[in-house]
């Protein structure tokens, strides 16, 4: 049988790879270590993910590994060797002002570890297709020159702007501009990527994603966005709006709808491929938005404060354009919105325990 590899296995988007991966026939290799309770707390563990992963999914095996170690990667995928039909790299150290506080932790999970599983898979297992979990955020704050008006809950691209349509498209410019060490250390990574694809031959693409988001996130306040907002309000924590008065905007794509994406591009790959994947104009909303959204769902005001200062890097506004993908796989479309993926998250908060007695009344529609 065909085995997949998947770091990052407990976190959202490894979860879902997982999941997905393993319903369609592949065992599956789980890498991960937990260091999402390093980085934001216990209240962001994904230990909990893991425990439901090995308890639900038959043929998945977790390895306790740091992506950092070169040893352990290369006993793994000499384990396995040709075997290997698949990683999905998804392992990442993801937050803005994380990376300032440890720069040295923050490059060695983002950019080493990501040549250190692109070695591996080259001396072991080079007719395995490779799929890297990027960002948007390799743009620096490109984006933030942008023609933007201010309206009443969002800022708004020019309509005249040839990006107003469908969002921005993989044309933009990763130079000449403030990345944030986050932005650069995962700029190194998509680089080094494309590079692997295009030198050696290997089959591998960079999914920059904008806002993923669903119910397995463990969001927290430095990372996942919509997850951590939501949170807020289902448990009555006060909640902080940092920066551009609320209004910048963000696209959502559901981690479901991401793992079909790569599904596409597991059955039909390139060599150095490159896409912005997101919810596009499908589904977007400003942080201003996403609090009225998630208001009427919870049905009660959120406790929130603000910030003017934003943070290093931060977009103002951002809608990942998906043409090229869908382009090359016109199967695919996202298929939730930003209301259905407030509410599934709601739900799913609601039911697990540790904030079943925190929760507030969710209206009958959930």
């Amino acid at each position: 049988m065909s085995v997949a590899i998947v770091s990052g296995s407990a976190g959202l988007v490894g979860a879902s790879a997982v999941e997905y991966f393993a319903s369609q026939g592949l065992d599956v290799i789980g890498v991960d270590n937990d260091m999402r309770k390093y980085f934001f707390g216990r209240e962001a563990s994904t230990r909990w993910n893991r425990e439901l992963l090995e308890t639900s999914v038959k043929n998945y095996r977790h390895v306790e590994g740091d992506i950092r170690d070169r040893d352990t990667l290369n006993a793994l995928f000499r384990e396995y060797g040709r075997e290997i039909a698949l990683i999905v790299h998804a392992a990442a150290q993801p937050s803005h002002d994380w990376a300032a506080r440890e720069p040295h932790t923050d490059f060695a999970i983002n950019a080493t570890g990501t040549i250190n599983l692109l070695e591996a898979t080259r001396r072991h297992s080079p007719e395995a297709i490779f799929i890297f979990m990027s960002t948007n955020k390799v743009y620096g704050d490109t984006p933030n020159r942008l023609p933007l008006a201010e309206l009443d809950t969002r800022w708004e691209l020019s309509p005249e702007h040839a990006y107003a349509a469908d969002g921005i498209d993989e044309s933009m410019s990763v130079d000449q501009c403030l990345h944030s060490l986050f932005g650069a250390s995962k700029l190194a990574a998509d680089v080094i990527v494309q590079e692997y694809g295009r030198y050696f031959g290997m089959r591998t693409a960079c999914f920059r994603g904008g806002c993923l988001t669903g119910p397995a996130h463990s969001g927290a306040e430095l990372h996942g966005f919509l997850a951590y907002l939501v949170k807020c309000a289902v448990t009555d924590t006060p909640y902080t709006v940092i920066g551009y008065k609320g209004k910048q905007v963000r696209d959502n794509l559901h981690v479901t709808d991401l793992v079909a994406a790569f599904w596409e591009f597991f059955r039909s790959p390139r060599c150095g491929a490159v896409y912005n994947i997101g919810g596009g104009r499908f589904a977007n909303c400003s942080v201003m938005e996403a609090v009225g959204a998630t208001e009427l769902i919870i049905d009660r005001p959120m406790r929130q404060s603000y910030i003017d200062a934003p943070r290093v890097g931060d977009h103002i506004w951002w809608i990942s354009n998906t043409n090229r993908f869908r382009i090359d796989y016109p199967a695919w479309q996202p298929k939730r919105g930003v209301r259905d993926i407030i509410e599934e998250i709601a739900e799913s908060l609601i039911s697990r325990s540790e904030y079943g007695k925190a929760a507030i009344r969710i209206r009958a529609s959930l």
